[in-house]
């Protein structure tokens, strides 16, 4: 009886032990995917403190043509980090998502002019709530979530119509609403993109080469994802100057 049960802890921990040796690069491709992210946010937010602390923020009014510049940069450099994934080298994708980052910082930095630092830092704290709750569920749920990309991406064309849309009618009240629905799109977004990380690991596993790059990957979206909550809820709930 004791002999039995000793082989029975023998195999529980042997178990154990294989499921934990499974999991653990799991875990850190994981970890190395939200180091990123959190780097990129970082730099985003050092850029556009140092462009408002220097005052070269004033350079958006001086030179209209700049955002639209940047836009156009932002863009590129999404694209050929997604249509290129296979041909690119690790270090290519991560000066990439550096580049983007500081881009987005550049572009970000007048918002220091609008907002004021206090409330701008409540709506971070928020964020950065709402933002870890749903990229947890993201990460323990075990459902196959790929059936929601085309739902995503009709909320995401939707959500574009209708802030052009309101660029033209500049109605306060559906501004107020874009933002909501920005809002509740996004966090479904994070969820979807935060089980995509995993779902990612599992499809390259022994690609060591390809982890690394759809790790950068995957940041870039959790960072989108971030990113477009704090400006959603900025709007929200941002105490303008």
């Amino acid at each position: 009886m004791n002999e039995n049960s000793y082989g029975g802890f023998q195999d529980g921990a042997d178990l154990d032990a294989v499921r934990q040796q499974v999991q653990t690069p799991l875990y850190r491709h994981v970890a190395k995917t939200y180091g990123w992210m959190f780097l990129g946010l970082l730099l985003t937010f050092v850029t556009s403190f140092l462009l408002y602390a220097t005052r070269m923020v004033l350079l958006f009014f001086i030179t209209p043509w700049l955002p639209f510049a940047l836009l156009i940069g932002k863009l590129a450099l999404v694209f050929y980090l997604t249509s290129r994934i296979r041909k690119y080298s690790v270090t290519t994708a991560r000066v990439i998502f550096l580049c983007y980052s500081v881009l987005t910082g550049i572009a970000l930095s007048p918002l220091l002019l609008l907002y004021d630092a206090g409330s701008a830092i409540f709506v971070f704290g928020v964020v950065s709530v709402f933002f870890g709750v749903m990229a947890a569920a993201g990460l323990i749920t075990k459902r196959d979530v790929s059936g929601f990309a085309p739902l995503i991406l009709f909320g995401l064309l939707a959500l574009l119509l209708m802030g052009v849309v309101n660029l033209f009618l500049g109605l306060e009240g559906f501004e107020t609403a874009i933002c909501f629905i920005g809002v509740a799109i996004f966090l479904g977004v994070t969820t979807y993109d935060s089980k995509k990380v995993k779902d990612y690991y599992h499809a390259f596993e022994g690609d060591a080469e390809m982890l690394e790059k759809v790790s950068i990957y995957s940041a870039l979206n959790l960072y989108l994802d971030f990113i477009n909550l704090f400006l959603y809820l900025l709007r929200l709930l941002g105490k303008r100057k």
